[in-house]
């Protein structure tokens, strides 16, 4: 792709920058007026039995991600016209989803102006070595970065490190605003915590609210992951790195069925995103679908996503994600190597 594509690809998009209020409004009462229903029906379900509850929570689950991505379009600026308007529905959003908004905003937005760029990682991105550094590493970080890597650790506790526990702090160097915002976030989740329990007893809360938190929490992280570890993916170092390159050949096309599609807010089309993250989730697909050019990124299905478990290293020769067991030959000869005396 030429620079004149990419400036082309880019003012093709810039028309569905704009959100529509109306559609907006619809979307919070679709969105948050049945998940509270689902949640209610789930606690009176427990009565029953759990196994019965659980029909609603997993469905509940799903409305909980689709709340997410309004919080994630609010930090962006693109769910409304008003910036206060973001602010305020971000930060009521996030509180559902145990988010701060002004926090998550800063570390998302680092993510969009680096992903892809292997001398600008590890804010708001998923820990990725590359095969050399891996290599290279210690024991000890080798055997972090596998314990990180491994699918229990990342979509079990993963939600509860990330979104219970490192959400309720401030980042260093975070201005008052933000910090200020963390507060009011934690003192709110606090609160309605404590009036949920309450009113319905902390067993059925948890009961509820940790198996909804459980499953969308994996659910989130399972996309964020899925959607930037496919096997062709985009990483450069910096004076290589192109920002749209990186949105539309690093960020995949995640085809899923209908239902799914509409529960994950249209995050699917990751590459619309990532190239112009001023489209509300709700005019992703219509990007898609008008765009030439972005019908012929990576593709993937529910099928083909789960090969993406075993995609540990990036390999900068090939230019492709790779397993552990691609590079054990090379660890093994290298460790030989270098345990040998000096003649």
């Amino acid at each position: 792709m030429t620079l004149h594509d990419t400036k082309n690809l880019r003012k093709q998009v810039a028309p569905f920058e704009k959100s529509t209020t109306k559609e907006s409004v619809i979307q919070i009462f679709n969105t948050v007026v049945p998940f509270i229903a689902l949640w209610y029906i789930a606690y009176l379900s427990l009565s029953v039995s759990y196994w019965l509850a659980l029909v609603p929570m997993v469905i509940a689950a799903g409305f909980l991600t689709r709340i997410f991505i309004i919080f994630h379009d609010c930090t962006h600026y693109s769910f409304f016209k008003s910036r206060r308007a973001n602010r305020i529905l971000g930060t009521c959003m996030g509180v559902l989803t145990l988010h701060p908004f002004d926090q998550w905003g800063h570390d998302h937005s680092v993510h969009h102006a680096t992903s892809g760029n292997l001398d600008k990682r590890g804010t708001g991105d998923i820990w990725t070595l590359t095969v050399e550094e891996y290599i290279a590493a210690p024991l000890r970080t080798r055997l972090a970065y596998r314990f990180y890597r491994n699918p229990l650790v990342m979509f079990g506790l993963g939600p509860i490190y990330v979104f219970l526990l490192k959400n309720r702090f401030n980042r260093k160097g975070a201005r008052t605003k933000e910090r200020n915002n963390t507060y009011l976030t934690n003192v709110i989740i606090v609160a309605l915590i404590a009036l949920l329990c309450l009113a319905i007893g902390w067993q059925s809360f948890l009961a509820v609210q940790g198996t909804i938190f459980m499953i969308s929490g994996a659910a989130g992280i399972w996309l964020f992951y899925v959607q930037h570890t496919f096997e062709d993916s985009y990483f450069e170092h910096d004076k290589e790195w192109e920002y749209v390159l990186a949105a539309v050949e690093g960020s995949s096309f995640y085809k899923l069925p209908k239902v799914l599609q509409w529960l994950t807010g249209n995050i699917g089309f990751h590459h619309v995103h990532h190239l112009s993250p001023r489209v509300p989730n709700y005019k992703l697909e219509e990007v898609h679908k008008n765009t030439t050019p972005l019908q012929h990124v990576p593709t993937i299905s529910l099928a083909t996503s789960l090969r993406s478990l075993r995609f540990r290293l990036w390999d900068e020769k090939a230019k492709n994600f790779v397993t552990f067991k691609d590079i054990k030959a090379v660890v093994k000869k290298r460790i030989s190597v270098q345990a040998k005396p000096e003649l």
